[in-house]
């Protein structure tokens, strides 16, 4: 795959991130923070969790539900108190059969199949004669009332189910386990995936205090010690940014345009459609949109050095940095000082499995963030567990 070299300087120039435009970047997400605490017009939807931090001894066996992109993975989760855990069980499946058998992401599913779906995999982890308890792990921008409930705002990673926008989705998730005869299973508390991240981290280090998934999609939350609460960002949506042509050309033909443009400049499922893009406008063969991906960027990077290394490096790297100066903004919000020891814990594909791509992420933040890996499931059972107890 030939990339010329007038086109990589003009990637470099359009992709790299100066230290002034970091600087910029984090004043302004700070900015959006504030605006959006306030109840003003923000791209950032601060969104509260109605859940505190854990104290590390939550105890109990707890069902997890994790849907947030493209497979759902239901956990049953034993908590052991003093900051450890331990799966029993498990099940996965992607939504859209790789056969063609079934597509439950696509606008012609309906969220009784989807929520079928969901039912189908809790199934074979739950036995009769006790109640389960299930934390579910939603990942896609919700108003919740309150800790049990989430209204689905709208749908996000190209996900297009019917039916399901605007609607309640534990009330969803019940009626599917009624309908399976699993009233014994009882959702008592939603979360999103960074929230699940940012639970699994401080039921171990009480200094975790900001999460992210940095996967195929992005978002951040906090801990905002002022409310008692977690906040749910959905930073994806920030668009204060120094983007190029090429993601205009990307932002225009997906399923949202004018939406989640940071989530589409930084997360793993657009970073290889925008080295595609980049090598279709010098008038390479490259295949269909999103036929390159990201892990094609990391198999790049790991290779010999070469324009299309030098390539992925440009794209990742900047991912890299604008994700960092946002981390930046929130560590301006909740301690400008920076009195305070703060743990940023991460999980996700593109943050574990890119090359450079933690390395490149620290250096730009001055902090070493902490993988978390497969936070999110362990979080919806300590979710769960905070919600038991409450009751």
């Amino acid at each position: 795959m030939h990339i010329p070299a007038d086109i990589l300087a003009r990637a470099e120039r359009a992709l790299t991130i100066t230290p002034a435009q970091e600087d910029a970047i984090a004043r302004q997400f700070a900015a959006a923070m504030a605006a959006g605490l306030a109840g003003e017009q923000s791209t950032l939807k601060m969104l509260p969790s109605h859940l505190g931090k854990p104290g590390g001894h939550e105890r109990g066996l707890f069902l997890a539900l994790d849907f947030g992109g493209s497979n759902v993975r239901v956990q049953l989760v034993e908590l052991c108190g003093a900051g450890k855990w331990l799966v029993r069980g498990q099940t996965a499946a992607p939504l859209r059969d790789p056969a063609g058998a079934y597509d439950h992401t696509a606008a012609a599913a309906s969220e009784e199949q989807l929520f079928d779906f969901l039912a189908a995999q809790i199934a074979p982890l739950v036995g009769d004669g006790r109640d389960y308890y299930l934390g579910h792990t939603f990942s896609f921008p919700s108003r919740q009332p309150d800790l049990g409930s989430a209204i689905l705002l709208g749908w996000t990673k190209e996900i297009k189910t019917a039916g399901v926008e605007g609607r309640e989705v534990s009330s969803l998730l019940a009626a599917a386990l009624a309908r399976r005869e699993l009233a014994h299973v009882r959702p008592v508390a939603v979360i999103n995936d960074t929230v699940g991240t940012l639970l699994a981290a401080a039921y171990r280090d009480p200094a975790a205090d900001i999460a992210a998934i940095c996967g195929t999609g992005h978002n951040t939350c906090y801990y905002d010690a002022g409310r008692g609460t977690i906040i749910n960002m959905e930073s994806g949506n920030f668009a204060t940014l120094p983007l190029s042509s090429w993601d205009d050309i990307l932002d225009a033909a997906s399923g949202h345009p004018g939406a989640q443009r940071l989530e589409k400049a930084a997360a793993g499922r657009y970073l290889g459609e925008i080295a595609r893009l980049i090598i279709a406008d010098a008038g390479g063969e490259t295949g269909p949109p999103y036929s390159l991906t990201a892990e094609d960027l990391a198999g790049w990077l790991a290779g010999p050095d070469g324009p299309r290394r030098r390539l992925a490096a440009l794209v990742a790297g900047r991912s890299a940095r604008l994700v960092a100066a946002t981390f930046r903004g929130v560590l301006d919000h909740i301690d400008p000082h920076r009195k305070n020891r703060h743990t940023i814990a991460i999980d996700g594909s593109l943050y574990e499995k890119m090359p450079g791509y933690a390395g490149m992420l620290a250096a730009a933040l001055g902090i070493s963030p902490v993988l978390v890996k497969d936070g999110s499931g362990a979080g919806a059972a300590i979710a769960a567990a905070l919600a038991v107890s409450r009751r």
